[in-house]
């Protein structure tokens, strides 16, 4: 299967550089995966589309706010960092710019000093890994000085960094949002709840991998990237019992998605514990654990196209994406959504 297949034309004004007033007030394109027939309509419709017995698996991860800007201490000039992964006694593995400015024994400054970093070595990737130092708390220091690492198509400033995060952010590790989520509100949770659908956490960290293009010529050789998951013990319960009881399971996002169906690969009975996953869904997928999926509109030529093709299909799929233009559905991040039963 070719990756040029997973392509649309999307007229760039459509892609959302802020999020709607309100987090519920987006548009939803509810999709029939038997018959890929489509309405369309808001997110609170999401009260009537899901039924008691059923369970909404959320990802709890929380995005770093990973982005630095600073100065080089020797020539003044400016730097940023991006953190990657925490490799533990204050090192990261870090995306730098400019890399010529990051060389062995570079040193940056942030925010008068408050946080300096040291390059301690340039990786096989490019990546650099760091050592920093400061005083207080890392996380601390983080949150007053970094910034949301916003994906690369939204070129316009967040002025709430918390938009940027679900409602339900709970674990920090993420170097992006798991941004299907960003829709909910405490208020709509709560009457799913009292709905009878089940509200599953489930973890996993989000890395910059997820907006790498695949360049393969056809999918099967693209190489996915490797994240990090957890399903607790009781959500893994929640989830069982939901099959059990004749309910059906929604992945609120890829993310969820690709851990639910890790975890279906390993274990055919309980799907708690974690690890790394690479698992990479696209259409030929036999699915072991969803039954729905609630995603934003995703990048063309993207694995997460892919993973929707998988269980939409790749023709219902570009098709719906077609629809979503015509309809001037706002794209990505901040974007609208579908929810795909």
């Amino acid at each position: 299967m070719n990756t040029k297949d997973f392509d649309y034309f999307l007229p760039p004004e459509l892609i959302a550089q802020h999020p709607t007033e309100r987090r519920d007030e987006s548009r939803m394109m509810h999709i029939d995966k038997n018959t890929g027939m489509w309405r369309h309509g808001r997110f609170r419709d999401i009260l009537t589309a899901l039924h008691a017995g059923d369970c909404l698996v959320l990802n709890d991860s929380k995005v770093l706010p990973a982005r630095l800007l600073g100065v080089s201490e020797k020539t003044g000039s400016p730097v940023e960092l991006l953190l990657l992964n925490d490799l533990g006694g204050d090192a990261w593995d870090c995306l730098t710019k400019p890399g010529k400015r990051a060389r062995v024994g570079a040193r940056v400054s942030f925010g008068d000093g408050q946080l300096q970093a040291e390059v301690t070595k340039v990786c096989e990737d490019g990546n650099r890994k760091v050592r920093f130092t400061y005083s207080g708390t890392f996380m601390e220091v983080l949150d007053a000085l970094g910034e949301m690492p916003l994906p690369p198509y939204i070129t316009e400033k967040l002025d709430d960094k918390s938009r940027y995060q679900t409602v339900y952010a709970k674990e920090l590790g993420s170097a992006a949002a798991p941004t299907a989520g960003l829709h909910f509100t405490p208020e709509l949770l709560d009457e799913l709840r009292a709905r009878g659908v089940a509200i599953a956490p489930i973890t996993l960290h989000v890395g910059l991998g997820t907006f790498r293009p695949v360049k393969a010529e056809r999918i099967e050789e693209h190489h996915m990237h490797s994240e990090r998951c957890h399903i607790p013990q009781e959500s893994a319960e929640l989830i069982a019992a939901t099959k059990a009881g004749g309910g059906r399971v929604i992945a609120v996002g890829t993310t969820c998605c690709r851990t639910l169906e890790a975890a279906g690969q390993r274990s055919e009975g309980d799907l708690s514990g974690g690890g790394a996953t690479n698992i990479f869904i696209y259409p030929g997928y036999q699915f072991r654990v969803i039954d729905g999926l609630l995603t934003n509109f995703h990048l063309p030529q993207s694995t997460l196209i892919m993973l929707v093709s998988a269980l939409l299909g790749k023709d219902r799929t570009i098709a719906a994406y077609a629809e979503a233009v015509r309809e001037r559905y706002r794209f990505f991040s901040f974007g609208d959504c579908m929810l795909i039963l």
